[in-house]
């Protein structure tokens, strides 16, 4: 969820755009390697106060900068330097976490060769990891480690073979007689299935989760929630329909017959970021009879109206789990559908009516974030312990 500025959740979103510095506020000289960067890549550089540091070499170029965030919105301007290398520092520092960004050089653009490319913005984009102070919890630690395998599915509906990655848990190799219930987690627009375990790190979430004994294990299946073109700003036009039936009348028996699943309704879930969290609200809805735990992170909520609209909505669903950044809610900064910013309903408030209302609802922010995988980070971890119960 990127450069668009989709209609349903990207209005006004700063995102990973510097914020504003304090204008007292001294740049501190400890800047180190992202731990993102290509090997042996000294820039890009972030320092302890969250500041990012660019050098760019390119001698004959007129013009360089970086984008960072939403629309761009988080531009710093480099200058050249006696030896032909272009350097900048952000205005302020960025929000904790992972943020998507891209070069622009005498009007083209272009990936910072010191850098891993990460797909967003229907693009391979740069990355760079802004630390932060609960990363603790997506590190990669001396833990038992499940594995994240890539998958390819028929899908006589759109007459071709499909990709899916699938996470097992890290004893699933070795207690071959146990079963799992599964999470079909969905990313969002503009990026694709390996979204979540290469920006997300759903992976180390729940090795670090499971390791700790606070979750139940459980398997993650991440596929392309796009099944035609749909351009920048196109999103209202995009039919879910398709890929409602690659999911459930394909990606499920196939998971089923190749994995050792739980097959029953109750163990097994749902849950997407922005646009899949869209994806969720509308397939979940219309199939209860093959999900029973919801989460929508920045995408949306389920309203009483809903689930009164919805028959055997409250025997069968056992949780409604709906998140966003603190910085997508209040005013027009981009609360999403369901949120202030999407001209909706406080989804605060309308979780609270489906608590009242007796469901199993859970409403979590991310403090300090915005549209951003740091919040969706944070909210796989809080969602997680509550599935599977």
């Amino acid at each position: 969820m990127k450069r668009s500025t989709m209609v349903l959740w990207l209005t006004g979103i700063m995102a990973a755009s510097a914020s504003v510095a304090n204008a007292a506020e001294a740049i501190k000289e400890d800047f180190k390697p992202s731990t993102l960067n290509q090997p042996q890549q000294a820039y890009p550089q972030v320092n302890s106060q969250g500041y990012a540091r660019f050098r760019i070499e390119a001698p004959d170029a007129r013009a360089v900068s970086v984008s960072l965030g939403l629309g761009g919105s988080g531009g710093t301007t480099l200058a050249k330097g006696a030896d032909g290398a272009w350097t900048g520092t952000t205005a302020g520092p960025l929000d904790e976490g992972f943020h998507y960004y891209h070069l622009t050089v005498d009007g083209g653009t272009f990936n910072d060769p010191g850098t891993l490319n990460f797909y967003g913005s229907i693009r391979w984009e740069s990355g760079i990891e802004i630390p932060a102070q609960d990363q603790d919890f997506y590190a990669l630690k001396d833990v038992p480690h499940g594995r994240v395998q890539q998958v390819l599915f028929p899908s006589p509906s759109t007459g071709t073979q499909r990709r899916a990655f699938v996470y097992t848990p890290p004893d699933y190799e070795k207690n071959t007689s146990q079963r799992y219930p599964v999470l079909y987690l969905q990313h969002g627009w503009g990026e694709d299935e390996t979204a979540w375990s290469n920006q997300g790190r759903a992976n180390l979430i729940m090795d670090n989760l499971i390791a700790e004994k606070k979750t139940r294990p459980f398997i993650i299946v991440m596929t392309y929630g796009m099944t035609n073109d749909v351009r920048i700003g196109g999103m209202g036009s995009f039919d879910i329909s398709h890929f409602e039936k690659v999911l459930v009348n394909e990606l499920i028996p196939y998971v089923d017959t190749n994995f050792r699943t739980l097959k029953d309704q109750r163990n097994r879930a749902m849950a997407g970021l922005s646009m899949g969290g869209m994806e969720t609200r509308t397939i979940t809805l219309k199939h209860l009879d093959k999900f029973s735990h919801i989460g929508l992170f920045s995408g949306g909520s389920i309203t009483v109206e809903d689930i009164n609209n919805t028959p055997g909505f409250k025997d069968k669903v056992r949780l409604v789990f709906v998140s966003y950044g603190s910085r997508e809610l209040g005013g027009n900064r981009g609360g999403g559908p369901g949120g202030p910013g999407g001209n909706r309903a406080d989804p605060q408030a309308t979780a609270k009516a489906l608590k009242d209302a007796g469901i199993n609802s859970v409403f979590y922010v991310s403090q300090n974030t915005a549209h951003e995988f740091q919040s969706w980070r944070r909210s796989l971890r809080e969602m997680a312990p509550l599935l599977f119960k």
